[in-house]
């Protein structure tokens, strides 16, 4: 569906062009000359990642091919960061028991190889967005097993990764697919499943994130002290 009116009314909704599946579970990345970029994902055959593109608005559209093959490792599910202009990097929920990276230097025509990050995933979902000062957010579940944790990390470098926020530590529990934006003012908000009852929002001042390289966490397991609400 498109909005002529940011999203105060919507036209009839057609559907995508066989062989499109637009963005799956994560947010598209709108770059500067108003081509969207879809991190897409497939199931069948083994967990497989492309990408899509429309220049456009969803008139048109094209796509890569799986950038991996499904047997050596499951991807799904890719995060879409803004590095530079034409520089984008997509991590990626992994069977491995890490979160996963590929790159893209061409505004996503052609990806590098995908390869593993510093950071333990539990084959579960994850979501990052780049803030406009430049840092990139990511929240994820900081495990190799189980969902019981789930966190905030900052980069300056979506290379280097620092966990600055925990949003729940209960074990035994499950806190799970979590979704994150920067709104217009700045706030960045984060949803997530409270242990399969429940869809928790949290709001936070993107001043309460630590600066990028900072190495001592020992306030993860104090309230988090500058939620907006």
């Amino acid at each position: 569906m498109t909005s002529p009116d940011g999203g105060k009314t919507w036209k009839a909704p057609r559907r995508l062009p066989d062989g499109i599946l637009g963005p799956v579970k994560n947010h598209p990345l709108a770059l500067g000359d108003g081509t969207i970029l879809c991190g897409s994902s497939t199931e069948d055959g083994g967990w497989r990642v492309h990408f899509e593109r429309t220049p456009d608005r969803g008139v048109s559209w094209e796509k890569t091919a799986p950038i991996n093959d499904g047997r050596e490792v499951g991807l799904i599910q890719p995060a879409l960061l803004r590095v530079a202009d034409a520089s984008i990097a997509a991590l990626m929920r992994s069977t491995k028991g890490r979160i996963y990276v590929s790159r893209s230097d061409d505004a996503g025509r052609t990806w590098t190889p995908p390869a593993p990050t510093e950071l333990p995933n539990p084959n579960s979902g994850i979501d990052a967005v780049t803030l406009r000062d430049g840092r990139h957010v990511l929240v994820y579940n900081p495990l190799e097993r189980g969902r019981d944790r789930l966190s905030v990390a900052v980069s300056g470098d979506a290379v280097h990764w620092t966990t600055t926020l925990a949003l729940e530590n209960e074990p035994g529990q499950e806190f799970s697919y979590p979704a994150v934006i920067q709104a217009a003012d700045g706030t960045v908000h984060i949803t997530y499943t409270w242990k399969r009852r429940r869809i928790k929002h949290v709001a936070v001042d993107p001043s309460a994130l630590a600066a990028a390289g900072k190495s001592d966490a020992s306030h993860l397991n104090n309230p988090i002290s500058r939620l907006l609400r």
